[in-house]
């Protein structure tokens, strides 16, 4: 493993622990990946906001990947944004009422949006959406560019939500299990992989200088654009199989353990 210039991770469930936390190791590492002039580039299904506030002083350095693959940015240039077509999220959000037990959010470029008034969840969501708000019917749209329909599902999104969410890809949209509880609903080819192809080919870097980590089935694209993949421990079995390298589990800080590894 050599000449790796670029370090892509997911961040709940991957770089995170349980407790949503960093490791204290973290600034030393980075300032060591820095010295040698590779890149470290989160990718997650959070907003912008819910990703960039974890790296104060340093996020105009990197590169990161938000909403999925929705939105790029580099050195704090956009690279690419993506917007959701008005004319899916009324139907959309109309049968996502549908299922007992579903929450909604619009995650756009300004805000996340959502009806409910369920203030349990609000400050649960809060963590990964930090600019949010409230309003009274989704289907009226909102003066925003939407990159994706996130879904909620407190017993299961793989049971409970993508069975019957799956139907929209019939207007050529992604339906993507993103976590244990989310769903996520985006325009066609909108993933973390296609995103991590954007960031490569904007820099010159290769996938054979690529190292990536993830735990969910939004990973998968990503581990596949990158020739060392690695699956955390704690990951879903799919994550496992598509990727070339195992990592100790996300409560271990198993990124930071195998770049220190490959550091060393």
């Amino acid at each position: 493993m050599e000449n790796i210039k670029m370090i892509v991770t997911d961040m709940d469930g991957t770089f995170l622990n349980s407790h949503h936390e960093i490791s204290p190791e973290f600034m030393g590492i980075y300032n060591e990946l820095k010295r040698r002039n590779i890149l470290f580039v989160p990718a997650s299904g959070r907003q912008m906001m819910g990703i960039t506030k974890y790296f104060g002083d340093i996020e105009n350095e990197m590169a990161f990947i938000a909403e999925n693959g929705g939105y790029v940015k580099y050195q704090n240039k956009e690279l690419f944004v993506d917007q959701l077509d008005q004319k899916y999220i009324a139907e959309i959000i109309t049968t996502i009422r549908r299922i007992p037990g579903a929450t909604a959010v619009l995650s756009g470029k300004k805000k996340a949006y959502y009806e409910t008034d369920n203030q349990g969840f609000i400050d649960y969501i809060s963590q990964f959406y930090t600019d949010n708000e409230r309003r009274e019917d989704l289907t009226l749209g909102v003066d925003d560019s939407i990159f994706k329909i996130a879904v909620y599902h407190a017993q299961g999104s793989e049971e409970n939500l993508y069975p019957i969410l799956k139907d929209f890809e019939k207007y050529d949209l992604e339906v993507v299990v993103s976590g244990q509880y989310w769903l996520d609903i985006m325009n066609k080819n909108i993933n973390k992989g296609n995103a991590l192809e954007i960031l490569q080919k904007s820099l010159g870097i290769s996938p054979e200088q690529t190292m990536a980590f993830g735990d969910y089935m939004n990973d998968i694209e990503m581990l596949k654009n990158a020739k060392y993949s690695y699956a955390m421990k704690n990951a879903h079995p799919s994550v496992k199989a598509a990727a070339s390298f195992e990592a100790c589990t996300n409560d271990n800080f198993g990124v930071l353990k195998t770049i220190k590894d490959y550091l060393n």
